[in-house]
């Protein structure tokens, strides 16, 4: 359903979209005209493109199976497959992802989840693509630098893997301490925890090496406007389903903690706060039985 909502948005990158799944054409026939679906849905008999690709989910057989009673194995199907108890029906499943691939069929790109009810949005594969749609932000700004902020999706669903950005422009000719500084500190951002919402390892772009004459040393900087993308996961589980339910929002808030410096002062470390407000909608999890 989040793939159809971003139709529009695929096709304007050039992309082509098709979903490859193991349930037979008839369930797919179903689904797809239930959800007003537009795009393949290929059904992959016997799960064979899904092995050739080494995507096999294995819990399933394993639940089913002689060891179905072992307490690891049923941890993995809580993780892996369902929460509900697993049947002969889900053997073929594929461990859930997005696969990017060129006009010749080789794999660019390739994304994938921990768990079964997480996915990554379209909007976050694009942002970390470098492909994403120009979006109008919250600006802020200090004498050091001026940042636009934004989210991947305004609106999620529990289960969603989403991204928080900020696009950072150090104004002239200062520059902002990059990770790996020594005696300064890095620019971060830093989030208020909260049940049942969890902040990935960021992954920062690469910076420069910038000779500080004052003081004869050379640190790693920013010192040109950057991107950083902050991945979100909304949880999927029962027990978030259950805390989120009857919000029509979440505020997610944090800061922004950077050192900033010039060719001649290396300013004190400063903090802007952050606030997102996402609209929540409901997960989609029902599917069709055989018409």
């Amino acid at each position: 359903m989040e793939l159809q909502s971003r139709v529009v948005e695929i096709q304007r990158q050039g992309l082509g979209l098709a979903v490859i799944s193991y349930d037979p054409p008839e369930i797919l026939r179903a689904f797809s005209k239930q959800r007003g679906i537009t795009f393949p849905l290929l059904s992959d008999a016997g799960s064979a493109t899904i092995k050739r690709y080494g995507i096999l989910n294995p819990v399933p057989e394993w639940a089913t199976g002689p060891n179905g009673s072992d307490p690891s194995v049923q941890s993995d199907v809580q993780n892996y497959v369902s929460v509900v108890r697993p049947n002969a029906s889900m053997v073929g499943i594929a461990f859930p992802g997005t696969f990017i691939l060129d006009r010749q069929g080789r794999v660019t790109s390739r994304f994938f989840e921990d768990f079964y009810i997480e996915r990554n949005t379209v909007s976050s594969i694009m942002m970390r693509l470098g492909r994403g749609e120009t979006v109008s932000g919250a600006k802020l700004s200090t004498s050091h630098l001026e940042v636009t902020t934004y989210p991947s999706d305004s609106t999620i669903a529990p289960g969603n893997r989403f991204s928080l950005v900020l696009e950072v422009k150090p104004r002239s000719r200062m520059h902002v301490y990059a990770p790996g500084v020594s005696n300064y500190r890095p620019i971060v951002m830093k989030f208020d925890t909260q049940p049942f919402v969890r902040f990935l390892s960021m992954e920062y772009p690469s910076s420069e090496i910038y000779n500080f004459k004052p003081l004869g040393e050379r640190v790693p900087v920013y010192q040109k406007p950057f991107r950083l993308i902050q991945e979100v996961i909304v949880e999927g589980t029962p027990q978030a389903q259950a805390s989120f339910r009857g919000k029509d929002a979440l505020a997610l808030t944090g800061t922004l903690e950077y050192q900033a410096c010039d060719d001649a002062i290396s300013y004190n470390p400063t903090s802007i706060p952050l606030t997102w407000t996402l609209k929540f909608r409901a997960i989609v999890t029902e599917r069709p039985g055989r018409p």
